[in-house]
């Protein structure tokens, strides 16, 4: 079976080998793959992790085997799913409760880009009640944050889109949001009920000072990769406030399963409501266009998601 691997210091830091073909636990199902996605967090890791480490969280496909404990979907069924790695090979086990069956209408490359950045905008949306409030998303262009930019906006909020360059803000007032700032978020202007924030560093320290009394900062990402400096005497004057450390893996064991949520997007998707912004999609057989597409998302050259198809790997 071909597999994508961590292979540190090779182009892209990835090769494709032979791998061992999965072996399903009792509540998985086989799927054929058809596409994944990449995420920021999984290919920022790739230089670090051990040489033959399978990568890769999101998939989109086709089961080929049912669980053997008789849940989750039969043989034949067109799933999307996320896993804890190995995603990008030709087969997946993937846990019952980890999947939803698609609509006949979503294909699988726009499928494949809604489990990690769908799952982690939706719920990090819920964190607050935004009907009529002030929600701000560090990020705005990347995966995450094109998907909190819609779902805050159809959920009645007033939505200010954060990105580092003007050519990153394309779209995002066309998928909802009211303002786009490029930049950084700054601690000077009106506060905030709600705010994403993905990049770290001088900007949560301005999330903490722009947030509302009651409101919430929500952190879900280090992209600047820089500690933050803050004075706690800002933070403290917001009685009520809270700084939320967001963990997709610790969420999806609280409240419900990841399949609610997957089949609740792939249906917004169904019905045209949710704008999965592809940026590009390169076949697995490309090497060097998976490479590419690589390197460009750490170069923050990606606006959405990047997707990689498989037919008959």
């Amino acid at each position: 079976m071909k597999a994508l691997v961590a292979s540190p210091g090779a182009d892209g830091n990835v090769d494709v080998v032979d791998g061992a073909e999965p072996e399903p636990r009792p509540n998985d199902v086989l799927v054929d793959v058809k596409a994944v996605s990449l995420n920021r967090g999984e290919v920022r890791a790739l230089g670090d992790d051990e040489p033959g480490w399978r990568p890769g969280w999101d998939v989109a496909g086709v089961v080929a085997a049912g669980a053997a404990d008789g849940s989750g979907p039969k043989a034949g069924t067109r799933v999307v799913g996320l896993v804890g790695s190995g995603a990008w090979a030709a087969r997946v086990a993937l846990p019952t409760q980890m999947l939803a069956e698609l609509p006949a209408d979503v294909g699988f490359e726009a499928a494949a880009t809604l489990p990690v950045a769908g799952l982690t905008a939706r719920r990090a949306v819920e964190m607050a009640v935004v009907d009529g409030r002030r929600v701000a998303v560090t990020g705005a262009a990347g995966g995450v944050g094109r998907f909190a930019v819609q779902l805050a906006a159809q959920n009645g909020a007033h939505v200010t889109a954060v990105v580092g360059r003007p050519e990153r803000g394309a779209g995002l007032r066309e998928l909802g949001a009211a303002e786009v700032v490029v930049g950084t978020l700054t601690a000077e202007g009106e506060p905030f009920d709600l705010i994403l924030e993905s990049v770290g560093g001088d900007s949560l320290a301005a999330a903490l000072v722009r947030v509302a009394p009651e409101g919430t900062v929500v952190s879900y990402g280090n992209s600047s990769r820089q500690h933050t400096t803050f004075d706690p005497n800002a933070f403290y004057g917001k009685a009520g406030a809270r700084l939320y450390a967001f963990v997709l893996g610790a969420e999806l064991q609280r409240l419900r399963t990841a399949t609610t949520d997957l089949r609740y997007l792939a249906n917004l998707v169904a019905m045209g409501h949710l704008d999965v912004g592809i940026d590009r999609v390169v076949d697995f057989g490309d090497l060097g266009g998976v490479r590419a597409a690589i390197g460009d998302l750490l170069d923050r050259k990606v606006n959405g998601k990047a997707v990689v198809r498989l037919f008959d790997v």
